[in-house]
């Protein structure tokens, strides 16, 4: 790749929007010129590790900012919508953290915008590049183990984090506590039965295991049903230990098994395996590199690189971020009223 970096805003400056300045910085195709931050302690942290940007307490500052072309939106899910739009109305190019917003409507109206003004927008799923996960999609889609019908994808896991004064524990912030964890796991088993069409039914169920917060879900299974018969399984546990995700697809011809497993979510140094059966014989693939969010990070900030310079579309789109979110409020509206919620009934784009 040739040419000068591609100029990045970051707004946030967390613990994961610390990890998106690294892999920023560490880019050599990117270039991190300015940050926006919350708090004076967090602007200072951000001086002291990045000296060359320019920092802001005001996003809407950064977004005016006329050399840069990407902004990257690294805060609470519930200030996603405005610095969405900030950054859409100043012409400037988006890469948006899961959930892409806290309700539909407001990821409808960030998908509008885009789309009015010619933005490139990108949606972290970052797990669709992962040379685990992504990989069994290349593997579905080789054919190698026919039509995908069954799809689980399993988390099991604790600690939780509380997030920057534990805005994830406020149901006000957070929106759905299924936005968070299971939003990813939403949008690999709709990525992995594309073929299948559109999620057209969701049914689901979850409990906390602290009574005195029940909205916030630490146990969540959903059931996504397919027009084609079709289906996949989303579930997850927070009360659990560690962090480790399953995953498994059943096809037609064969199946794949794929597990990750971290004594923290974010180590450099995790145990996986992905297997693969194409229905003569069993096959253990080996990833060309290691996997991980950390890992994947870095593959999402080379894609929005890629999507700025050479309008290669993003890993995960502005729709695909919207459906996730959709689906992931069908399922807290299946628990809620306690029935199966039809795709259809919900505004989609």
């Amino acid at each position: 790749m040739t040419g000068k970096p591609v100029r990045f805003g970051l707004v946030g400056f967390g613990a994961w929007g610390q990890l998106h300045a690294q892999s920023i910085d560490q880019n050599k195709n990117a270039e991190l010129v300015a940050i926006a931050v919350h708090s004076e302690a967090s602007a200072e942290a951000a001086r002291q590790k990045y000296p060359r940007a320019i920092i802001y307490r005001d996003y809407r500052q950064l977004c005016r900012q006329e050399d840069i072309e990407i902004v990257d939106v690294v805060t609470p899910s519930d200030t996603h919508r405005s610095i969405a739009m900030a950054a859409i109305h100043a012409g400037k190019h988006l890469l948006l953290e899961k959930p892409m917003a806290i309700t539909i409507e407001d990821a409808q109206a960030i998908v509008q915008a885009a789309q009015q003004r010619g933005i490139r927008l990108a949606v972290g799923h970052e797990l669709r590049l992962s040379t685990q996960w992504g990989l069994i999609k290349s593997i579905i889609d080789q054919g190698t183990i026919g039509q995908p019908r069954y799809v689980l994808v399993e988390l099991s896991r604790k600690p939780y984090r509380l997030g920057s004064s534990g805005w994830r524990y406020n149901a006000s912030r957070v929106g759905s506590w299924v936005l968070e964890e299971p939003i990813h796991f939403f949008d690999l088993a709709r990525w992995y039965l594309a073929g299948s069409g559109e999620c057209v039914e969701v049914i689901a169920e979850g409990n906390s295991i602290d009574l005195k917060r029940p909205q916030l879900l630490d146990n969540f299974s959903a059931i996504m049903r397919f027009a084609d018969g079709a289906y996949a399984v989303v579930s997850q546990t927070l009360g659990a230990f560690e962090h480790h995700q399953t995953v498994k697809v059943t096809g037609t011809k064969g199946a794949i098994m794929a597990g990750w497993s971290g004594a923290m979510d974010r180590t450099l140094e995790p145990t996986h395996y992905l297997k693969v059966f194409d229905g003569t014989e069993v096959r253990v693939v080996e990833p060309a590199y290691q996997s991980g969010e950390v890992f994947e990070l870095r593959a999402e900030i080379q894609r929005s690189v890629e999507m700025v310079r050479d309008g290669r579309p993003p890993i995960a789109s502005g729709v695909d971020g919207l459906w996730s979110v959709k689906l992931c409020l069908l399922a807290e509206q299946s628990i809620r009223e306690r029935r199966s919620i039809p795709v259809s009934n919900a505004n989609a784009t």
